[in-house]
């Protein structure tokens, strides 16, 4: 009985209040922290902050949110990907609410996140950011109304780990920190690695998974909206983060490849000196 009443909606009656109540508190708090927290938080731990233009300022907040963001659902998604039983004995159908809860918050950050991308178009506006928003937000949409893939949805959260380290490198940009600077340049590296190991890694391993999982009475249950859904969704999410991967390492290789060629000027200079 309770996979049948899984499969016509949400699950149980307390899932409805749980899941509107969390996104709507992520999507006010995220809100809370881009137009108030972060504006005096930053001035007061980074006397640089005040010295941005406003549209810096803009991009900043917006950043410092999406870090916060990033360290939450991604940490709560490691816990669910090591350590929740349901959804890690069953990836299909397993249900939790420490799953949906880390779902929801991320759900509101995105839409949080889309409104302030279009209030200031003209300052953070990003189609492909918009893309990346609406594709998440549609597959996690099928999650928490079909109470499915939940596992699924929160190993995908672990991309969020990355971000922070994206993020950072702008933060050291905008503050005029010298591009071979060792904070640049050992933040650069950890961003191209860690993006490489939660955002590319997993790729062939993931679709070894959904291939596997083809032809099972679990994965016949889905239906085929969520089946299509689940492949499309993903897919889209990964041949984006391929694309940025290819930016990063390029961006990661020519730091390096100027960091040495300075090191080695440096060293001839400093030969014929002595």
């Amino acid at each position: 009985m309770l996979r049948t009443r899984k499969e016509e909606g949400w699950g149980n009656m307390d899932t409805p209040t749980l899941v509107v109540s969390t996104m709507v508190s992520s999507l006010c708090a995220f809100q809370l922290l881009f137009h108030v927290v972060s504006y005096r938080f930053s001035a007061k731990v980074c006397p640089g902050f005040s010295t941005l233009s406003s549209e810096k300022k803009i991009e900043w907040n917006s950043r410092v949110v999406s870090t916060c963001h990033s360290l939450l659902v991604g940490l709560l998604g490691l816990y669910v990907f090591l350590f929740d039983e349901a959804t890690i004995s069953d990836p299909l159908w397993g249900d939790s609410s420490v799953a949906k809860v880390n779902v929801a918050i991320a759900s509101g950050y995105l839409l949080s996140d889309l409104l302030t991308i279009i209030l200031y178009w003209k300052v953070i506006g990003d189609k492909y950011f918009v893309i990346h928003h609406c594709t998440s937000l549609y597959a996690f949409f099928l999650i928490l109304k079909r109470s499915v893939l939940e596992y699924i949805g929160n190993f995908r959260l672990l991309a969020e780990l990355s971000s922070p380290f994206v993020n950072q490198r702008w933060f050291l940009e905008a503050l005029k920190y010298p591009k071979f600077s060792k904070a640049n340049v050992i933040n650069g590296i950890l961003m191209t690695v860690v993006f490489f190991t939660v955002r590319i890694a997993p790729i062939p391993s993931f679709y070894v998974f959904v291939h596997s999982m083809l032809g099972t009475e679990a994965y016949a249950r889905l239906g085929l909206l969520v089946q299509s859904s689940w492949v499309a969704t993903c897919a889209v999410l990964d041949v984006m983060n391929v694309m940025w991967m290819i930016r990063i390492s390029k961006g990661c290789l020519k730091v390096l490849s100027l960091f040495r060629r300075e090191k080695a000027n440096s060293s001839l200079q400093n030969g014929k000196l002595d």
